[in-house]
């Protein structure tokens, strides 16, 4: 590469980067407030029986759109989907049971809604697992587990229902990551690992539908520090990484999906936690996270599943 060419691409990125910036800036000032029609989604939602999963379902089912649920526990989402069919005097709420450890399960739901409701123009990768323990306490089961659900479900869905999207050039991906998938933390490596993933998975996804000019397929990655649903029920917090209000993430994911906002972090605080693993030396990172006590944050962890047993 010439001198000259090497001295244009520098001013090109500067350039764009400058473009993006200043229409960010102007959305900023003026309040860009167009929220795109969901009315004609098809939208599918995985662990949608509680927690996250569950609110996102509550909001999204006045908006017009038909909606398919996942979820192992079928009692529970065959009892929300029937709430929200009668709140809204439709039928356009669909449960579906679906083990979400089991690539066979998932193909064979992906083809059942295929063959009865339609094309799904909307997933929305929601389900996840944690198991709280040191690293070398969890089983060999657990970690499979964890990943199965966290993110190797995740692939398995978008290879049976992206075809149709990239086929229509429209669609919207929405991966319900985590705080935990930009930066680590002890007695979470196997949650983070998957988180990471999930956050990778996206990051890539999103610049090969670009290179394929698939421009009508938009893609939100949300990245939550702890929420109040249960799933992290005794850890402690902070102000950096404080217990978020699961009404309050709920209403900003469901935003930033209708803004095909490309990526929320919840709280915004987390942008610094983000900018520091990027940039500061790790042994900084390391010494800041023990010092403001984040590094015990799991140690009076209790979780959904440990406390009912």
């Amino acid at each position: 590469m010439t001198l000259k060419n090497l001295i244009y691409q520098h001013i090109l990125i500067i350039f764009i980067l400058f473009k993006h910036w200043f229409r960010t800036l102007i959305n900023l000032i003026t309040g860009d407030s167009r929220l795109k029609d969901l009315n004609s989604e098809i939208i599918l939602i995985t662990g949608a029986a509680s927690g996250i999963g569950k609110g996102i379902t509550q909001r999204l089912a006045h908006l017009g759109c038909t909606l398919i649920l996942w979820d192992i526990d079928k009692e529970n989402n065959d009892r929300i989907a029937q709430e929200l069919n009668n709140t809204t005097n439709s039928k356009r709420i669909h449960s579906m049971k679906c083990n979400l450890t089991q690539k066979e399960n998932i193909y064979e739901c992906a083809k059942k809604i295929q063959e009865t409701i339609g094309q799904v123009t909307m997933i929305i990768n929601n389900a996840g697992v944690v198991s709280g323990k040191h690293f070398l306490d969890c089983s060999d089961t657990s970690i499979q587990r964890t990943f199965d659900v966290n993110i190797m479900a995740h692939f398995w869905i978008l290879k049976a229902f992206l075809p149709s999207m990239i086929e229509n050039n429209h669609g919207h991906i929405v991966t319900i990551a985590s705080g935990a998938g930009l930066v680590g933390a002890p007695r979470m490596v196997d949650y983070c690992s998957s988180k990471f993933a999930a956050v990778g998975l996206h990051e890539a996804l999103t610049h090969e539908l670009y290179s394929l000019k698939k421009y009508g397929i938009k893609t939100t990655v949300v990245c939550p520090s702890f929420i109040n649903t249960g799933m992290f029920e005794g850890v402690g917090t902070s102000d950096i990484a404080p217990m978020l209000q699961q009404d309050n993430v709920c209403d900003l994911i469901i935003e930033a999906i209708r803004k095909n906002q490309h990526v929320l972090l919840i709280p915004k605080s987390l942008h610094i936690s983000l900018i520091l693993s990027r940039l500061a030396p790790t042994s900084a990172e390391l010494e800041i996270q023990d010092r403001i006590g984040f590094h015990r944050s799991m140690d009076t962890f209790i979780g959904r599943h440990q406390k009912s047993s």
